[in-house]
């Protein structure tokens, strides 16, 4: 019988504090049981592919989702089995779960960081309740000071603050060309700009002389009336074909730029028309994104926007001299600033776009609005808090995540930092390789006892402190300068970057590190070919994938094409292509998945009823190579595909360029959207490693390590090491000890972020930053070089 305290029915799991999982099989996992204390920090680590995420993510965190859709209501029931539960025998004492993942959910211009977290919410009732007014307004409700709602946005720009249009210098580039020849740069190419050339030839004016010796008032006419004559066009071309009059509606190139970009569903068209446009504040509220009564209110003498534009930081200054009689509402707001600053933040504003923010940092915002939710009871699952967090940030992270449990909740995080690792109650580690060669779970217990696991990749790493092995420092056979840049919060910077070297950038966070790279271009002298490998995706539906991304999938279709079967039933290429009517699945168009929609909730993609995320119809599927069909090839992983087409040349190469940047575990048809940013930058790196490389070409990667174990990153390292060996240049911004030990040059900037940073403080050889007295990164490269201070 349970005892009076024990509710009736209760789990022995559920008083004992565990969260016990048994037999987990989601993705690689191979029947995996493990038992997770509760009200602890708990760590799952191992290497890139190994099953973590799948163990932490896509069956702990996955099972508690299910648990609150099958609670909510019988409308969202009957998906689950669309949304899918995880492959798992039973998981016992598993509370509710929050996830604080780094994927984006598509933010907007709208969304900021003060959306994010909240804070403008407690800004605008701030000026509503105790802003000052001016003598005989009318007193405003919150909702006048957001920019989001009709009744607080600008109506000259709908609350963005700017206003998009085009100039001169934007439609035409090089007024040294005649029309004819192509100076309007804005309109359309082929046929259609060949059209209005003629149409403006037939309404008299001249095409052949150079545009800057055009009238003046004639150039404004061609570009920007909104007139649209008709005229009678006879053209002259090809002799040998016959060319009809036609009627020919003449259209500007600023009204032709502004319908395409505002009208067009072509997402190629669009971004093509918004390089010719220009923007600029809005005139009637000056950037301020507001109607001119609710500028008009200020509080501590600024207005509502001056006071968003702030760093964080300097917010919190502010409001510390404010008066007694809005203590309350300042009191707040400083509150809620605090956990942001506290997470190494405080360069942020409130007006900051999120498109501008990193995912890391979009993470950590989310993070610190979780410690005022006062949620208790519940299981955080974190994935890489410490992305792009500098070495001096980490002890504010862990922190946060002590606070966390100390308020009566479970801390599980996936992780690859070891001082996270080293500090966390709990190691689970997963391993000991990537996808089929990983799935078991290594070690779950107290961190120390991680050392006695001989399999384990993760014990080498956070037991040996031993330094950096010291490597010769190559010399630079040649300079490249940039700036001097006066962008964000970078003033004047001029920065020299080597030619022939591997140069790390380094710097907390905010301090204008990725703004001074961003001032690379191809057309600097010294760069030749410039290749930028960044984590944005390679696709956002699980449509695009790491096969066809890398053009490895073109050959793959060629190879099933030349089959007998294929030929016998007069398949081609395209047959295999789950992109095109034929060969694939119609009820899923190809993609495996079909996205459903809940109620109030955000829409999930789930497998296909007909295909089971096969992507093809049964047709297709008859036709194999091998042994095995198209979509079972999709499901081959890198490493096995490597040997599967070992004798197909085109294949092989692209594969063994993915095994080189540690990625054997992928599938070849994994979604695009099952892959981290930092899986993304990797594939990116491959592609064009693949590539023949002619001349000097200088690769520019930012925080390439995010999301990579110690081990991954010797390997990724290997690569960029070899690039530099074969004469080509490597940049790189990095958080990463290791990575900056082993540089030949070191660009540090700071002191600070934001309005603290934005300057060099240091450069040299990372023995010669190490030493750097004003530098925030010079301990940690002491240490990671076993040197002492000076």
């Amino acid at each position: 019988m349970p005892s009076p305290q024990e509710p009736h029915g209760a789990e022995p799991s559920t008083r004992d504090g565990f969260v016990r999982v048994r037999g987990a099989r989601e993705h690689n996992l191979r029947g995996v049981d493990v038992d997770i204390p509760r009200d602890v920090v708990a760590v799952f680590t191992g290497v890139s592919g190994s099953g973590k995420s799948s163990l932490a993510f896509g069956t702990v965190y996955a099972e508690a989702q299910r648990r609150y859709f099958e609670s909510v209501a019988p409308y969202a029931r009957r998906l689950i089995h669309q949304v899918g539960a995880p492959e798992v025998g039973e998981i016992t004492g598993l509370p509710p779960a929050v996830s604080l993942q780094q994927r984006r959910s598509g933010p907007t211009s709208r969304s900021s960081v003060g959306t994010v977290t909240n804070l403008s919410n407690s800004l605008r009732m701030l000026f509503s309740r105790a802003g000052d007014y001016p003598p005989g307004a009318e007193r405003l409700d919150s909702d006048s000071f957001s920019p989001n709602t009709a009744a607080g946005a600008c109506p000259g720009c709908h609350g963005l603050g700017e206003v998009h249009g085009t100039s001169e210098e934007s439609l035409v580039p090089d007024p040294s060309l005649s029309v004819r020849e192509g100076a309007i740069a804005a309109w359309p190419g082929a046929w259609q700009g060949k059209n209005l050339r003629d149409i403006l030839d037939a309404l008299g004016h001249d095409v052949d002389v150079p545009w800057r010796d055009l009238p003046a008032g004639e150039r404004r006419w061609i570009l920007f009336t909104d007139e649209q004559p008709v005229v009678t066009v006879h053209p002259v071309r090809d002799a040998d074909r016959i060319q009809r009059p036609y009627r020919g509606t003449y259209m500007s190139a600023h009204r032709y730029v502004m319908k395409t970009f505002s009208d067009s569903r072509s997402p190629a068209l669009r971004a093509r028309a918004e390089r010719f446009l220009t923007a600029a504040p809005c005139p009637a509220c000056g950037g301020g994104r507001l109607r001119p009564e609710a500028l008009a209110v200020t509080f501590a003498g600024r207005t509502i926007a001056e006071l968003a534009a702030l760093p964080l930081v300097e917010l919190a200054r502010l409001l510390d001299a404010t008066s007694e009689a809005s203590r309350v509402l300042t009191d707040d707001l400083k509150s809620r600033i605090a956990p942001v600053v506290e997470l190494g933040l405080g360069y942020l504003s409130l007006d900051r776009a999120t498109p501008t923010v990193s995912a890391g940092e979009l993470q950590r915002l989310r993070l610190a609005t979780q410690l005022r939710s006062g949620l208790f009871g519940v299981v955080y699952v974190l994935d890489e808090p410490s992305a792009g967090l500098h070495p001096a940030d980490t002890r504010a992270l862990l922190t946060v995540l002590e606070r966390l449990k100390a308020a009566g909740n479970s801390v599980f995080v996936v992780e690859h930092q070891l001082d996270v690792m080293r500090a966390a109650d709990w190691l689970v580690d997963v391993g000991p390789g990537a996808g089929e060669h990983g799935g078991r779970v290594l070690h779950s217990g107290p961190v120390a006892e991680l050392a006695s696991v001989p399999e384990s990749a993760t014990a080498r790493f956070l037991f040996d402190r031993s330094p950096v092995p010291a490597r010769k420092v190559r010399a630079a056979r040649g300079r490249l300068t940039v700036g001097p840049v006066d962008r964000h919060n970078l003033r004047g910077v001029t920065a020299e970057f080597g030619l022939g070297v591997f140069t790390a950038v380094t710097g907390v966070s905010g301090s204008g590190k990725s703004t001074l790279i961003a001032e690379i271009t191809d057309d600097l002298p010294g760069v030749g070919r410039l290749v930028a490998v960044d984590q944005k995706p390679i696709g956002r539906t699980p449509r695009s994938n790491l096969a066809t991304y890398t053009g490895l999938f073109d050959t793959v279709r060629k190879v099933f094409a030349a089959t007998d079967a294929a030929r016998a039933r007069g398949y081609g290429a395209g047959r295999f292509s789950f992109n095109v009517a034929g060969g694939r699945c119609e009820t899923c168009q190809g993609e495996g998945f079909v996205s459903v929609e809940l109620l109030f909730l955000p829409s999930t993609y789930a497998p296909c009823p007909l295909c089971g995320g096969a992507r093809y119809n049964p047709d297709t599927l008859e036709v194999t190579y091998r042994g095995l069909d198209i979509a079972r090839v999709l499901d081959l992983t890198v490493e096995s595909a490597a040997d599967f087409f070992a004798d197909v040349p085109a294949v092989s190469r692209a594969l063994v360029t993915l095994l080189d940047v540690g990625l054997g575990y992928l599938r070849l048809g994994q979604p695009a959207t099952e892959l981290s940013g930092g899986e993304a930058q990797r594939i990116k790196l491959a592609s064009e490693l693949q590539r023949a490389r002619r001349g000097h070409t200088l690769y520019l990667l930012d925080e390439p390590t995010t999301g990579l174990h110690p081990a991954d990153v010797e390997v990724l390292m290997r690569q960029l090491h070899g690039l530099v060996d074969a004469g080509h240049t490597v940049v790189v911004v990095e958080h990463d000890m290791s990575v900056v030990a082993g540089a030949d040059r070191v660009i540090d900037l700071g002191p600070g972020g934001g309005e603290r940073g934005g300057r060099i403080v240091a450069t040299g050889t990372p023995r010669e930053v190490a030493q750097a007295r004003e530098s925030a990164t010079a301990p940690y490269l002491r240490e990671a070089l076993g040197l002492r201070a000076r």
